[in-house]
């Protein structure tokens, strides 16, 4: 890739950064899309996120997905990691922390289209899953049919 397309990056190829103590510290990273004029998804899973319940400080886990067309750029998958994991020792309740991933997606990259979902680890007997949608449209972006969704 040439500087241009980097210049922006600063995890990738590094081994020695540590990872972000909180979502307020860290950041996701972008490149230029190469074929902004098309629309396509992208589909990231994370099925070992984790975060703190805000009540009583245990830990809850969750099955992340984000879907998204993007538009002028795409999220570098290196920041997107450091970013996910900087919620283990973060307390937020489960749709707070849905629509606050999608609200730094949006900041970072300014996709056309993005879905995040959480399915959170059930816990006292109920399971908790959680959609948010970038922008409200009457033609929703759909899961891939083997994707979160279809599990049960």
């Amino acid at each position: 890739m040439s500087d241009s397309l980097t210049a922006d990056i600063t995890l990738l190829g590094r081994s020695e950064h540590r990872l972000p103590a909180s979502p307020d510290e860290a950041s996701l990273e972008t490149f230029p899309n190469r074929t902004p004029g098309r629309n396509y998804t992208i589909h990231l899973s994370a099925p070992d996120f984790g975060s703190l319940c805000p009540v009583t400080g245990q830990p809850d886990a969750a099955h992340v997905e984000i879907l998204y067309i993007p538009d002028e750029r795409c999220v570098e998958t290196k920041s997107l990691k450091f970013y996910l994991a900087s919620y283990r020792n973060h307390a937020s309740f489960n749709e707070a922390i849905v629509n606050r991933i999608l609200d730094d997606l949006v900041a970072a990259c300014a996709p056309k289209q993005a879905i995040v979902r959480g399915r959170f680890v059930p816990r006292g007997g109920i399971q908790l899953t959680c959609e948010a949608r970038h922008p409200t449209r009457d033609v929703p972006l759909e899961w891939p049919a083997a994707s979160l969704s279809t599990a049960h």
